[in-house]
């Protein structure tokens, strides 16, 4: 996965579930909202939640977002299951490109990340935030209370992200905004899916609202994952347009289905 030198990032093509070929950018209500909160957030050097189920979208608005308001200014962290606080300080010494020998004792590892973070304003984006202990919570709170850092910190994550959030009242009542992802309605897969991907675009409403009563919902991964195996399979079948055989054949692969 490539990574821009400007900000840290994945390139924009990479926010795409698997990459996927023509994939549109669609300004969804809860993207726009994303836009306007982190517009806020990062005015006001705050901190921020953003929650909801997998799939939905979350990553990609806000990393979708930082580029046009903030360029070069934010890094991203994603978390793996039950990070400690020493995964947390060499995250930050690889991402901010420290340089030299990492620090051996956490105080004076401390104090070079407090020293780091206070030399010009950054956006740190914590991915899958659920995993966060309160150890970990802490350690983020002490980072954004320190009176010399300059940051703004953005917490995305989950199932049971805003649980986790919710429960460290310390962190919790410092978060400025939290915004919470949901699927998309019926109404709104008719008006988005058309706009994500040409092969929707073609596609009758008939068959956008079959795939979303059996398979996808209002999850855009899942329709992602959908278009990414129609567009192997009509370029194997010599066939451009999507229609409800193409679809059944996908379906035949997923499993779940209503």
């Amino acid at each position: 996965m490539s990574v821009s030198a400007d900000d840290l990032l994945p390139c924009d093509r990479a926010d795409h579930f698997l990459n996927l070929p023509d994939a549109q950018v669609v300004a969804t209500k809860a993207l726009l909202m994303t836009r306007d909160n982190l517009r806020e957030v990062i005015e006001a050097k705050a901190m921020m939640c953003v929650y909801g189920d997998a799939g939905l979208g979350k990553t990609f608005a806000v990393n979708a977002s930082l580029r046009d308001l903030a360029p070069g200014q934010f890094h991203r962290i994603q978390f793996r299951e039950r990070p400690t606080p020493r995964y947390i300080r060499h995250k930050l010494f690889e991402t901010l490109k420290i340089g030299g020998r990492m620090p051996s004792r956490p105080a004076e590892f401390d104090k070079l990340l407090r020293n780091v973070l206070a030399e010009e304003f950054r956006i740190l984006v914590c991915d899958e935030a659920q995993w966060l202990s309160t150890e970990c919570f802490e350690y983020w709170r002490h980072l954004w209370d320190d009176q010399e850092t300059d940051l703004a910190v953005v917490f995305v994550g989950g199932d049971k992200c805003y649980e986790a959030l919710d429960s460290q009242p310390m962190l919790a009542s410092r978060i400025y905004v939290w915004q919470e992802y949901q699927q998309l309605t019926k109404k709104q897969v008719h008006e988005v899916i058309p706009a994500f991907h040409p092969i929707w675009a073609a596609a009758d409403p008939a068959d956008i609202d079959f795939v979303y009563r059996h398979a996808a919902r209002g999850n855009f991964r899942i329709w992602a994952k959908i278009t990414h195996q129609l567009l192997r399979l009509l370029a194997q079948l010599g066939q451009e347009c999507v229609d409800r055989v193409a679809i059944r054949r996908v379906f035949a692969r997923l499993g779940h289905l209503t």
